[in-house]
């Protein structure tokens, strides 16, 4: 495999944000009425289902991350497969004041921060320990935007 990450063309962050939909509601559906014991993992990382409100339209928006358990709190990336543009979820859990993370069949509420320098250069190794292709993302993505690296802390 090369190292040679290219961001992605137009045409491909389109469909890539279209099956990122479709396969995240089906994954959100199958988990939640499993208790999270199906469909748990995306490409052997383990995954949560996070719930904020939309930050403009006021619904419960839900969606199926990769996390990584770091003691008591969670950390997730917005990295959305290193696209050029951040997922929307980022700006509603942004504004909101708590968010719900259910990891397996276990529902708790969390406040987002955003990982400083020095937390995000402990972490990431961490991370793409967990989910190799992290590196990919951080790679297309390079140039173009830094991927956050979210820390939730329950409530």
């Amino acid at each position: 495999m090369t190292d040679d990450f290219q961001p992605y063309t137009e045409k491909q962050e389109k469909f890539g944000s279209w099956i990122i939909g479709k396969v995240g509601r089906w994954q959100t559906t199958v988990y939640e009425l499993t208790g999270g014991r199906l469909w748990n993992t995306f490409l052997g990382g383990p995954v949560a289902i996070l719930t904020a409100v939309g930050r403009k339209s006021g619904l419960v928006r839900k969606v199926p991350l990769l996390f990584l358990q770091h003691g008591d709190e969670v950390v997730m990336t917005a990295s959305k497969g290193g696209m050029s543009k951040l997922p929307v979820w980022y700006h509603n859990v942004v504004a909101a004041a708590t968010v719900d993370i259910q990891i397996g069949s276990q529902k708790k509420t969390y406040r987002m921060r955003e990982a400083n320098a020095e937390e995000e250069a402990q972490l990431w190794p961490k991370l793409e320990a967990m989910y190799p292709n992290y590196k990919e993302y951080r790679k297309r993505a390079e140039g173009v935007r830094k991927i956050p690296v979210l820390i939730f802390t329950p409530v």
